[in-house]
This record gives structure tokens, sequence and C-alpha cells, in this order.
């Protein structure tokens, strides 16, 4: 396939509305798998980056890093995908292959690795733009297959949302006995709710209210409580082995603490830009641990998806159409949506 022009979305400087555009599609290389996008999934990340929240990216800029489509045309020498395969693209889209982490299938730690968007490709030298778009070409290594159980448009966000929850669950062994929490009941946490409860771990739901206490008792959280209660924390002490915090806004990460029984971990997903405040007491006591995950590897992504299926598990999905991706973008800031919103890309 020769280099094509396809429509998209982007954002042409910092903090601007993301407007259509025109972009240039590589022409295949010899592992290259080409995709016609069906759908993709806006991630709070999109928003950060398009804002530079997170630093310098590259611009105009693409977003889009939870794509689901079928592909159109592979490479000469192409041999885990087939034209007409659902397949997904996820956060990263290369990676350096020989390092120690890529050796062990965690290319998401690859300090080569490059994201599907607001990155440089490092064999040409252009940007990497997202999946807001119609087709997209990547590297086989790096297209998941999307198993027939799960709905495309319901895939979307597991390429983002669905592995950054699904890598520390397996990670800390949540599973039959375990007490699992889910700290914030949003994009992440619903899936995190999700899949622990698949996995068999007691689950409880933290969130600031009783507000959403139905959604998070049909998601398939046995407990809710309201972390604005301060009887909550004492309710709740040493409770908990597990605590999955995908939350971004600043926290009293000793309160949160002391609700871990001994030899627990509190994970952080969530990104927040201020430093964390915590004691060294608070770690001492019960030998607990605060720690932080990213996304999966392409095989555990992959394992992800598997489970997933076997499990009916989707993400719970707003599908807008590509012109409303601005009003989506601050419903998004504001935690208006439940839970995921995923661009139908054949409206671009």
């Amino acid at each position: 396939m020769p280099a094509s022009s396809v429509a998209a979305y982007a954002a042409p400087s910092p903090g601007a509305p993301l407007e259509p555009t025109t972009i240039e599609r590589r022409p295949l290389r010899t592992n290259d798998v080409a995709i016609a996008i069906h759908y993709c999934g806006v991630c709070h990340s999109d928003v950060h980056q398009v804002h530079g929240d997170w630093g310098d990216g590259t611009f105009p800029m693409v977003p889009g890093h939870e794509i689901t489509g079928i592909v159109t045309d592979i490479g000469s020498e192409v041999s885990k995908h087939a034209i007409g395969d659902r397949v997904g693209v996820g956060v990263i889209v290369d990676s350096c292959r020989d390092c120690d982490q890529c050796a062990q299938n965690r290319e998401q730690y690859c300090p080569h690795s490059v994201e599907t968007y607001a990155a440089i490709d490092p064999h040409d030298g252009e940007p990497t733009r997202g999946g807001y778009s119609t087709h997209i070409v990547t590297d086989e290594h790096f297209v998941l297959r999307i198993p027939d159980a799960v709905p495309l448009d319901q895939a979307a966000p597991l390429l983002c949302a669905g592995i950054t929850t699904y890598s520390p669950l397996k990670h800390w062994n949540a599973g039959p006995g375990k007490k699992v929490a889910v700290l914030g009941l949003g994009g992440l946490g619903h899936l995190a709710v999700k899949i622990a409860r698949a996995m068999g771990a007691e689950v409880t739901v933290l969130s600031r209210s009783l507000r959403k206490e139905d959604d998070g008792r049909n998601l398939g959280a046995g407990h809710f409580h309201a972390t604005d209660d301060p009887a909550t924390f004492e309710q709740l002490a040493g409770t908990f082995d597990l605590i999955v915090c995908t939350v971004s806004t600043r926290l009293d990460v000793d309160a949160y603490l002391s609700m871990l029984a001994h030899g627990g971990t509190m994970v952080y997903l969530g990104i927040t830009d201020e430093p964390l405040d915590v004691s060294v007491f608070s770690l001492l006591r019960d030998r607990r641990s605060l720690a932080g995950s990213q996304i999966g590897g392409m095989a555990e992504t992959q394992e992800m998806l598997d489970f997933c299926a076997e499990h009916g598990i989707g993400a719970d999905i707003e599908v807008i159409d590509a012109a409303k991706i601005n009003e989506a973008f601050e419903r998004v800031r504001h935690g208006d949506v439940r839970y995921r919103f995923v661009i139908d890309a054949s409206t671009f």
C-alpha cells in the first residue's frame, strides 16, 4: 500500500480545539498492518496531551490510543494478522525489542518505546499520529487481536483503560480470598471493578460520595463507601490487600494506606502533577507498600483481551460522532461520562 491521505481530527497547537484535517499515513513496510479504524476511545490522557499538561508534544496533534478496526492490507513479511481480521492498537506502536524489558514482554517499560501519538517514529523521524482518524498503519507486533465476543466499540477502551487496570490486578494477585478496593469510579475504575470481580476478588469501591453506589454494585462491587465520610477510614482500617487508585487528584495518602492489611499495597494508576506526601511510618506499619503501574506489554494486553472475552467484559461507553470531540473533551474534564467516550470513525 502506498502512502495515503486520510481524514482526521487534530489540535493545531496546545490547548486549541481539535479540528478536521487530512494527514498522511506511511506506505506499508514489510512488517506493517494497515487498519481501517472503526472506533477510537477518548482517554483522559488525550485531554492532558492536547492541553500540554505533560510537557511538550508534537503539533498538530492527532490523539487516540484506544483503536479498533479491520485489517485492510499487510506487508510482505506479516504473519500474525490477515486482511479482514478484527484488531486493535493501544498506547505504543514501537520499542527497541533488544533490551531486557522487551525480552521479558514488558515493551511498555522499554526506554525507547514509541507512543501511538505525540512521539517521533525512529525509522523516518516523522511524528506519530493516533486514532482520531479513519486509518492507521502499525508494525504487526503492536497490533492486537480483538476476540469475536467483544464488540469493537466496547473493546476500544480496553486497549488503554482495560490493560492499565488488568496489569496491576494480575501482578498483585487479585483473586479469590483477596480484598481489593478501587478508588474512583470513572473510565479506569469501572473496568477495574469488572476485572477484579471476574478474577474472583472481593471488591469495594471508594468514592467521594455515595452518588454512584448503584453503578458500582451493578458493575460487580460488593461494597461501596464514601471517602468524604471520616468514619469510612476508621471502619475500613487494615482491610484491603490491594487498593487500586484510579483518580488523579491530590489525596491524603497516609489515610488510604491505613486501610491496607498487613503486607498490602496501594498502587497508583491515575496521574497527578503534584508530589505525593507520605509518611514513612505509614509504610513501616504492617509492611505496607506504595507503588505505581503503567499499561501492559503486548502479550499481557492480548491476555487481557482474551480474559475480557471469556468473562463478557467490555467498557461502558457513549459512542459519539467525530464532530462532538471538543464537547466530549470538556465533559471528560468535568467527569461527565459513564464511563468512556468512543468515537465512531465513520463520521470523520
